[in-house]
């Protein structure tokens, strides 16, 4: 068998590309996807240099062409698919965007993987070891939202019910699949210091990637259906 391949939507900067970087370290195969397939290329080649299997993939996750495109490709390359992390998100509130906020962050942040995953789960059940990995945030936990003075402050309402929706999503593939193998799980990569993260930003890019990496690579015996911050359990 080769090695395995994972799927990183979102990862020509940012958390996402230092998911792709550390999972490359681990002599994973990358599909390291971007809006455009010039950004993805451009963030290929600089992992490339640090001796990753790397490949640039145009993905716009909002794309339902690039999302048929993508899953056909990567049928014919590969055969399945081991890896997904929906790291792609977006946080239009507070910004000067003039669109639908609410729409079209629930476009971004839970439609999209939603389709993305449900179109690849055939070549993730092929794997004899699929993880799917969704960048959440504590924000969209209810139970925090209830309780958590900081969760409280920082929430927005769109990002925060889009992700509470992932969420949920979460936990039904990973009961839906449990059963094949497929392990499921959200994650809270922390505040981390990107332009989504913005003045609340507080870990390092490497450290913020590193509960999603964690989750990617789980053994047989890890845990599914789960919402994890580093090594902390969160409520949902």
């Amino acid at each position: 068998m080769t090695n395995s391949i994972a799927l990183v939507t979102g990862a020509s900067k940012g958390i996402g590309l230092e998911v792709a970087r550390q999972l490359g370290q681990q002599g994973i195969t990358v599909l390291l996807s971007a809006r455009t397939l010039a950004a993805a290329e451009e963030a290929a080649s600089e992992l490339r240099q640090e001796n990753i299997d790397v490949q640039g993939v145009q993905l716009e996750v909002t794309n339902e062409e690039h999302i048929n495109e993508l899953a056909q490709w990567i049928e014919e390359k590969y055969g399945r698919l081991d890896i997904l992390v929906n790291n792609a998100g977006v946080l239009l509130e507070n910004s000067e965007y003039e669109g639908d906020v609410f729409r079209d962050t629930f476009e971004v942040n839970t439609y999209a993987p939603y389709r993305l995953t449900e179109k690849l789960l055939p070549l993730l059940l092929k794997s004899p070891a699929g993880r799917v990995v969704n960048q959440s945030s504590a924000i969209g936990s209810i139970a925090l939202q209830l309780t958590n003075e900081q969760v409280q402050k920082l929430a927005q309402p769109a990002y925060a019910a889009s992700k509470a929706a992932l969420n949920m999503l979460t936990a039904y593939w990973s009961q839906q699949h449990k059963a094949a193998g497929l392990k499921v799980n959200s994650v809270h990569p922390g505040l981390v210091k990107t332009r989504l993260g913005g003045e609340h930003g507080e870990l390092s890019v490497t450290d913020g990637a590193k509960t999603a990496v964690r989750l990617a690579t789980l053994p047989a015996e890890g845990p599914t259906g789960e919402f994890y911050y580093m090594d902390d359990q969160l409520p949902w």
